[in-house]
């Protein structure tokens, strides 16, 4: 990999792939800036240079030119961090592409408008990825969140750059920190899983278990574990499509000598309220009528014994319904103690909305050592799988 700040981009228009995919309230205020924030330092590093930066988002699914899914309220944010003028280009890249680039040839930092207004995005059109290649010298990828989709800015478009594309610092650190805890942990390597569903995180669970030595699971998947067991789990979560599933991955966490630890305590409500009827229990006798919400103090504390014997922990997923008072006990305990080994010397990677949410609510966020944002893109890299937005620029340097 070659990184961009071995890179000059003195005289050089940079188009430059970034996430500003942020939450806009009705009165174009960003509710949450995080992403542009994350932008910067590549963004910088152009301009610093002597380049001029192109930059390019999406925003939400609109349904064609829709604005209320226009980038216009993330240049007020831009300018603010950048301290440096922001043109925004209105016109179309379909048909005012001449005057699109003018206005380019005039300006050091442009943004462009949501690529998803053009229906060729999604579709990874060659003609879009083109048209967007013509703006430009040199093509960046600083989009992690992205990378699992091969779309026109995210893939398509950096055939045209050859080995005049790179992949942007934000890239990068998701790169080099999720292939730390994939490929160059220090043991032991611990993940702990949470969430909902089973089903959405077979792949990572499955590719985690050839690589860490403990794997701990909460949250609502649990269930689904524990009645593949024999459990009584109430009125509990479960998936019963994944009950053979979860034995399969049992079974293959022993023949890999892995330690799979589930909850042996549960907090058990009749509903998800804070005025609810609460109560503690064993997991795996769960009264009719209620429902595991959140894992136990027993179950805190034999978590907490692995994670503090680790020296890499993933976290991804609550272990409740954080977002519920009574059931995000688990949750935050699960965020102190990582903040612990973090600060004993364990390197921490967090990743995940909820996670991070969490660890946001819980004003915890700067303990750990690492924070993914990108979601989908980084379960597919934990997975294992190739993403289209990675691979589009390695391959350019195979050649």
């Amino acid at each position: 990999m070659i990184s961009i700040k071995d890179v000059n981009f003195f005289g050089k228009k940079v188009l430059i792939r970034v996430d500003y995919n942020v939450p806009i309230d009705e009165q174009g205020n960003v509710l949450d800036d995080t992403r542009i924030k994350e932008s910067i330092p590549t963004i910088r590093k152009v301009i610093d240079d002597g380049g001029s930066a192109i930059l390019v988002s999406h925003l939400g699914r609109p349904k064609g030119k829709d604005k209320k899914y226009s980038l216009k309220p993330i240049v007020n944010v831009l300018e603010k961090y950048l301290k440096d003028r922001v043109v925004f280009i209105e016109e179309s890249l379909e048909e005012e592409l001449e005057k699109v680039k003018g206005k380019i040839n005039n300006a050091k930092i442009v943004l462009l408008e949501n690529i998803r207004f053009y229906e060729g995005e999604e579709k990874g059109s060659e003609e879009l990825a083109k048209k967007l290649a013509s703006l430009a010298d040199v093509y960046i990828n600083d989009a992690f969140a992205t990378a699992h989709r091969e779309h026109s800015s995210t893939a398509t478009v950096a055939k045209f750059f050859g080995k005049n594309s790179y992949f942007g610092f934000l890239m990068e650190n998701e790169i080099n920190n999720l292939n730390k805890v994939l490929f160059n942990s220090e043991r032991p390597l611990t993940a702990i899983i949470g969430g909902a569903k089973v089903s959405t995180k077979i792949g990572v669970i499955e590719n985690l278990i050839e690589r860490v030595d403990n794997l701990l699971i909460g949250g609502g998947m649990a269930f689904t574990f524990i009645k593949a067991l024999g459990g009584n789990i109430g009125n509990s979560l479960y998936e019963p499509d994944y009950l053979s599933t979860a034995l399969n991955i049992i079974n293959k966490s022993m023949l890999k000598s892995v330690n799979l630890l589930l909850p042996v305590d549960v907090i058990i409500a009749d509903e998800i309220s804070d005025k609810a009827k609460i109560d503690i229990k064993n997991s795996y006798e769960i009264p009719e009528n209620f429902k595991g919400l959140d894992i136990g103090p027993k179950t805190i504390k034999k978590f907490a014994e692995v994670i503090l014997r680790s020296k890499t922990i993933l976290w991804n997923g609550p272990m409740g319904v954080f977002e519920v008072t009574p059931f995000n006990k688990g949750t935050y305990a699960i965020s102190l103690i990582l903040s612990a080994a973090t600060l004993n010397g364990s390197y921490t990677l967090v990743g995940g909305g909820d996670s991070i949410s969490a660890l946001n609510q819980f004003n915890l966020s700067n303990f750990m050592s690492y924070i993914s944002t990108a979601g989908g893109a980084m379960l597919e890299y934990l997975e294992g799988k190739t993403l289209p937005g990675i691979y589009a620029i390695e391959k350019n340097f195979q050649t």
